[in-house]
């Protein structure tokens, strides 16, 4: 496998010292169970190598480096795309049902990893233990899913206008794609995007974020191991960390048609704007500005459970986290009263990530924490009241209080703007009419829900002029799709779809072949050309 990760990577003896004197070294047993400690990773069909910047990984429960990681020079990432690229033609010469058959043994080793996976996950990405496990479980049950994909992607047989003649459509590979994903998905995203890309024929290189690159070289050694048993090559699936520049490689070269992008809408935009420049495809999976709106018929208590976790999971770090609530005012009180409540009893369960009794985690680095404090100067200089939290919590770490904010306009800037916090603003509305143009009054336009027993008030929140995203739920939560759905939104979240459904076709292209089997040539529309 060429992936250029590292020349070395080099778990900080400041973060065992820690562990030892806490007598928690065996909580993290699971870096050596993974092979990343401080070990050769090995050589493959390519090779680990790097010798680049040294970046840091950091811990947010502690905020202390963990690990110190070489990411490639420029030179060595465009040769590592040139050993995916070269790699292709062997990897798309197998049958989708061979290819399907190496995505599911990749499933069987992440499953009997999941656990080591999920605690690498938390104490590298910061969210809890079983939001890591289910992170794991999601690439898991997406290998499932490319597996049964791997037998069934459909062609057609179309009638033609002309006699003796028959029309076929068929899909076919891209060849080389790349994948950039973000810190609060490291395993997830990837997984997504790999196994459908797999059985469909292509290979990948993926550019994680520079801030999870241990997670990232983890997947990648499972990947790596299945591929190396099968006699694959194993530059099919090539790693590069690094920063912006990195990823900037992969976004400007010809060689790679499709570019998928999980980020902000800022930097999605660029990306889109460099792989478009080239005609080549982007899949953007960009912000969110999330609303679940709570009718008066609603129950209260599921659309609180809902809202809880919706707003607070993963510390506000999802793109389908709820960001804003849309509450019919004869229910305004009863619900905030319960959600305040609620946010309390999650806060006595604060803690370390890789403790299973936590419930509510870190954000992922001091910058978000800044972002955070930003946006509730920014959201009080606008006169906005806050109903709950709004201050660092004073331990080690990168923690913050869950906040809920009113008062604002919906159209302050701070509203319209997607902050990855745990951070909610609250409006109230008296007509399923008012709720949902305040649902459509934003940029974004990936996940929403409504509560509701009505089912008049059901169909028009998912009809021609209800709720404008991807994703619209009903009695559930923004956050929490499952992989059998396509996953993605409208506007400025980018319109990428991805996971379930028919995302394969962004993976694929499509050929539309006539054969004539006839004596004659006769031109289609009657035209007469003799």
């Amino acid at each position: 496998m060429f992936c250029v990760v590292k020349k070395h990577y080099k778990i900080s003896e400041k973060f065992l010292m820690m562990c030892i004197k806490s007598r928690k070294i065996s909580n993290h047993t699971f870096l050596k169970e993974l092979e990343i400690y401080n070990t050769n990773p090995g050589l493959f069909d390519g090779k680990w190598g790097g010798s680049g910047d040294v970046i840091e990984s950091i811990s947010p429960a502690s905020g202390c480096v963990i690990a110190h990681v070489q990411q490639p020079t420029l030179n060595e990432a465009y040769s590592a795309i040139t050993k995916a690229y070269d790699a292709w033609p062997t990897w798309a010469a197998l049958t989708p049902p061979e290819r399907g058959e190496i995505v599911r043994q990749i499933g069987v080793e992440l499953r009997k990893n999941k656990i080591n996976l999920g605690k690498l996950i938390s104490l590298e990405m910061g969210k809890i233990f079983s939001e890591g496990i289910g992170e794991v479980q999601e690439y898991i049950d997406i290998c499932d899913y490319a597996v049964g994909l791997s037998r069934m992607i459909p062609g057609k047989l179309l009638p033609s206008e002309r006699r003796d003649h028959t029309l076929l459509e068929k899909w076919n590979p891209l060849g080389a794609i790349g994948v950039i994903t973000a810190f609060n998905f490291p395993v997830a995203v990837f997984g997504w995007n790999s196994a459908i890309a797999m059985i469909c024929g292509n290979t990948s290189i993926w550019k994680c974020s520079p801030t999870t690159p241990l997670t990232a070289i983890a997947v990648t050694k499972i990947v790596s191991k299945v591929l190396q048993r099968n006699g694959i090559p194993a530059s099919i699936a090539t790693l590069l960390t690094g920063d912006a520049d990195i990823g900037d490689i992969l976004v400007t070269d010809k060689r790679i048609p499709l570019i998928s992008f999980t980020g902000s809408t800022s930097s999605g935009k660029k990306v889109a704007l460099k792989v478009q420049e080239r005609f080549g495809r982007s899949l953007l999976e960009l912000g969110g500005n999330n609303a679940i709106v709570v009718s008066d018929d609603a129950d209260i208590d599921l659309a609180v459970k809902a809202a809880v976790f919706s707003c607070i999971g993963t510390a506000g770090q999802r793109c389908t986290t709820t960001r804003r609530l849309i509450l019919h005012t004869k229910i305004k009180e009863d619900f905030v009263g319960k959600l305040k409540k609620a946010y309390s009893v999650i806060l006595e369960r604060i803690g370390n990530p890789l403790d299973e009794a936590t419930l509510y985690s870190p954000l992922h680095s001091q910058t978000s924490v800044e972002s955070y404090e930003n946006t509730i100067m920014e959201a009080k200089r606008k006169g906005g009241i806050i109903e709950f939290g709004g201050n660092r919590i004073n331990r080690q770490g990168f923690y913050v209080e869950p906040t809920i904010i009113s008062n604002l306009n919906p159209e302050d800037s701070v509203v319209q703007n997607e902050t990855f916090a745990p951070t909610v603003y609250l409006f109230e509305y008296d007509t399923l009419e008012q709720a949902i143009d305040l649902n459509n009054s934003v940029d974004q336009g990936l996940s929403s829900a409504l509560f509701t027993e009505n089912i008049g008030q059901l169909f028009k929140w998912i009809g021609v002029h209800g709720s404008d995203c991807g994703i619209v739920n009903v009695n559930i939560g923004t956050s929490g799709a499952e992989i059998g759905g396509a996953f993605g939104g409208e506007k400025t979240t980018g319109g990428g779809r991805e996971s379930g459904s028919d995302a394969w076709k962004f993976y694929m292209r499509r050929s539309t072949i006539t054969i004539n089997y006839g004596k004659n040539m006769p031109l289609a529309q009657g035209i007469k050309f003799d």
